[in-house]
């Protein structure tokens, strides 16, 4: 068990995760959950932190507060992003961010998309120093990925489990989807409403996704891709006809992508060397020879989490 949660992935895939993770944590702030900032304006008494809040004990929103976590978030957020001091500053977000979300969710609304991106945020600091398309493979990343894939499949799990265990059966026999669509429904849901039982059957379909979510990790890693892309088709098919948003849970996920393969600054580079002239022959005899392919070279590791080269593969 601890040699499968701590199996070795490329640091690159670590840098990746922490660029991903990190901007989406300024983003969030910006586009998604700007409405925190409006908190400040409802009556202290109507502030009922939830149990974390009440433990620490954490004090209650003002508007110099929350314009101090706004504001230090933003921009140690940003700095993250870039891989400098990983701990300090992966801690500082961790904690920022997390007293953010306490001031967002104590107001009577709990929001379970946040779960895995809350997990990641309080495990990358662990993962050490990382650098973009570094093929090293660390135990320590890997762990970090991990008990992030599994927040994010608990995820699902759960939500299934909370909607039985509260809906019961009613919930798989009721008209949960079709009041979505009355309240937030697109036109595309317009459509899909109109198929006989298919509401019913969709419903079915969900609680039966998120309860067998956990057998990805039973999975070839090709396949474990795959069922990865089921999962966030699921969740574009959501927005398109509820326009219900899981975009924290969506950066999360990517925990399970081989994200060190995604390197766009390298591609823009090798885009603007293709319009670079050719070297005329002159050049070509002033070239350093170059060594023979392999030599020297580290012989390929043997996982099939081996990611830069060959078929696609992750924790």
């Amino acid at each position: 068990m601890s040699r499968w949660l701590t199996e070795a992935v490329p640091r690159g895939r670590i840098a990746a995760f922490r660029t991903v993770i990190y901007l989406f944590v300024a983003a969030d702030l910006v586009l998604f959950t700007p409405w925190v900032r409006t908190r400040v304006s409802v009556p202290g008494d109507l502030y009922q932190p939830l149990l974390v809040g009440r433990l620490l004990p954490l004090p209650t929103p003002t508007p110099a507060l929350v314009a101090v976590i706004f504001w230090s978030l933003l921009l140690l957020a940003l700095l993250a992003a870039t891989g400098r001091a990983p701990r300090l500053l992966g801690w500082a977000v961790c904690a920022l961010y997390l007293e953010w979300m306490i001031i967002a969710m104590s107001y009577g609304k709990v929001d379970h998309d946040r779960f895995g991106l809350l997990v990641a945020l309080a495990v990358l600091p662990t993962a050490g120093r990382a650098r973009h398309g570094d093929t090293t493979r660390t135990e320590a990343g890997g762990w970090a990925l991990r008990v992030t894939q599994l927040a994010v499949i608990c995820t699902y799990f759960l939500a299934a489990w909370a909607k039985l265990r509260f809906g019961g059966l009613d919930w798989l026999t009721g008209s949960v989807l079709a009041r979505a669509i009355i309240r937030r429904g697109t036109d595309l849901a317009d459509l899909i409403a109109q198929v006989p039982y298919l509401l019913i059957v969709a419903q079915f379909g969900i609680v039966a996704f998120e309860l067998f979510s956990p057998l990805v990790f039973l999975l070839p890693a090709r396949w474990r891709l795959a069922m990865v892309g089921f999962f966030y088709s699921f969740h574009v098919v959501t927005i398109a006809t509820i326009t219900i948003s899981f975009a924290p849970h969506l950066a999360a996920m990517t925990s399970f992508l081989p994200l060190e393969r995604v390197r766009p600054l390298v591609w823009a580079r090798r885009a603007i060397g293709r319009g670079t002239p050719a070297p005329t022959s002159a050049d070509v005899d002033t070239l350093p020879a170059r060594e023979p392919v392999g030599a020297g070279a580290d012989p390929a590791p043997s996982s099939d989490q081996a990611s830069v080269v060959g078929r696609p593969a992750g924790p």
